[in-house]
């Protein structure tokens, strides 16, 4: 198809998609990866960015969601890497964004690593490579309402709910425990699954949000919303790639 009739994200997509220069070189520990891949997101403008971060943030996922050939434009565009902290020593894993509000809602066990680790502050980051975008979030963590927690356990799948109660996140276990303890808890609530008190929800309040968008030569276009608090006003400056 003419690149001229796609549209930004469906050329973005397509430059992504396209196959990747990756090569290897042998090391004498290992491998050297040597990738020269070329961006060519949509541009950013400062003239036409928002006073505030949030509207842009749901334009750009509500364009990833946009189908493209019968399938979002992104895989699972709700996937975010959360960066946390303790004792000096950071740890990230991915997770899933399950609303976006006045921050970031995720859920997950209060008991897990990241659990005890989101005191203070956290960051979370949104790869979309389809579309050559990334966006990168610092804030505050709230924990959500109880109200809220329950309400959406209560939209998972059993098997879910199940497995929220059966699981003891970032624990060892032995071989066969974990299937010992979905039995049982199979067994006690054969109808019904409550929301487990160590289970909730979690609300990344931002302080500081940066949109990166893929451009070639990696001169790419970076965008910074930064305020002291959450209570203050945003102000916005552009990155140097």
């Amino acid at each position: 198809m003419p690149d001229q009739v796609l549209s930004p994200v469906a050329r973005s997509a397509a430059a992504a998609s396209a196959p990747d220069a990756t090569a290897t070189i042998a090391t004498p520990t290992g491998f050297r990866l040597t990738a020269h891949n070329q961006y060519n997101a949509t541009r950013l403008d400062a003239a036409h960015l928002p006073p505030a971060p949030l509207p842009l943030f749901r334009l750009w996922l509500h364009e990833a969601l946009r189908p493209t050939h019968g399938q979002p434009a992104v895989r699972e565009p709700e996937a975010m890497t959360l960066s946390t902290c303790a004792n000096g020593i950071p740890s990230s894993r991915v997770v899933l964004l399950k609303e976006v509000d006045e921050g970031f809602v995720f859920f997950t066990n209060y008991t897990s690593r990241k659990g005890r680790e989101l005191t203070g502050h956290a960051a979370l980051c949104f790869h979309w490579r389809e579309v050559s975008r990334q966006v990168r979030v610092v804030g505050e963590v709230q924990k959500v309402s109880r109200e809220e927690s329950e309400a959406y356990f209560a939209t998972r799948p059993r098997g879910s709910q199940i497995g929220a109660w059966a699981s003891p996140q970032s624990q060892a276990v032995g071989e066969g425990e974990m299937e010992r303890r979905v039995k049982e808890v199979e067994e006690k609530y054969p109808g019904e699954v409550p929301c487990p008190p160590h289970w909730g929800g979690y609300r990344v309040m931002p302080i500081e949000v940066e949109f990166w968008a893929g451009q070639p030569s990696r001169l790419h276009d970076r965008f910074v919303f930064t305020r002291p608090d959450i209570k203050s006003e945003w102000s916005v400056k552009r990155l140097a790639p």
